[in-house]
């Protein structure tokens, strides 16, 4: 049965799983999704906005969370790598360098093709309903001011428009709407999980700004971490209205949005928040 997790003797029904926004911190749902395949458990409905809708479709296309965090772990070097690990690396990393050098688009924005063709590699799903796993996809109208669901046709152009961050990436057409990132409006969109399932979890990979005493923030910073401000008012409002069955946040601090360097980073700090996920899962299949 898809999405079950088992208790000791008992079946503990469905789950599900929100993964949030937040550019490079997203790598860390691979952990999640890595971590919960471990446990033998697989969610039988995903939602993801930005980085988690990427993440998100990725899974649900049949690509295992290890499978996952190796791919995202070859492009990054870490403290522990030798000279000939780095070689090996060589031409893995001058891919990367290749996609996020994004190419120029309308109004002094990004085109994201490359960088998306370069993360979806392993996806041989051209629609929603090719998916093994069924995927919403979370973006925001811009005319209308509105959420926006998608989780229906074709999954490209969904991906591109839910991590359309403003100022970055050109909206994206689907329909007569102009779509921007869903991290606008909904940063973890587990509401709409919470009825498709017995168990939800939502993953927030926000993270904390974090500057030295006596420097002031740039203009990148400055933007980009007052959209995450406005974010996370806005999900800690929802949050008191309905929570998830479990919030995973993991502690990434001084990892900006779009700081791919600082990948390896984002998958270390968010290790220990990995870990309690389990033990809280563990508990939820205990009381089953």
């Amino acid at each position: 049965m898809q999405g079950a997790i088992t208790g000791r003797n008992k079946l503990v029904k469905t789950f599900g799983l929100a993964l949030g926004g937040g550019g490079v911190r997203g790598l860390a749902h691979a952990l999640v999704l890595e971590a919960l395949d471990g446990m033998g458990c697989r969610p039988g409905i995903i939602a993801g906005t930005s980085m988690g809708a990427i993440i998100g479709a990725l899974y649900a296309s049949g690509v295992p969370g290890k499978t996952i965090r190796e791919n995202i772990q070859k492009n990054i070097i870490s403290r522990r790598d030798t000279w000939h690990d780095i070689f090996k690396k060589r031409s893995d990393l001058l891919k990367v360098v290749r996609t996020v050098a994004f190419e120029r688009g309308p109004g002094g924005t990004f085109k994201p093709d490359r960088f998306l063709n370069f993360l979806l590699a392993a996806v041989h799903k051209r629609t929603f309903e090719e998916l093994e796993i069924p995927l919403l996809v979370v973006a925001t109208d811009y005319c209308r001011g509105e959420e926006v669901v998608l989780e229906a046709g074709e999954l490209l152009p969904a991906l591109k428009a839910s991590i359309a961050i403003p100022g970055v990436f050109a909206p994206v057409m689907i329909g007569n709407r102009k779509l921007l990132d869903g991290g606008i409006v909904d940063l973890v969109p587990y509401e709409h999980i919470l009825d498709r399932c017995d168990v939800s979890i939502a993953v927030n990979v926000s993270g904390t700004r974090a500057l030295g005493k006596n420097r002031m923030p740039n203009v990148w910073e400055l933007v980009l971490g007052s959209f995450q401000l406005m974010q996370e008012a806005t999900l800690s409002e929802k949050m008191k209205r309905r929570k998830p069955d479990v919030c995973v946040h993991p502690d990434i601090t001084d990892v900006p949005m779009l700081a791919f360097g600082k990948a390896a980073q984002v998958l270390r700090q968010s290790a220990p928040a990995v870990k309690a996920m389990k033990k809280q899962i563990e508990k939820i299949l205990t009381r089953s």
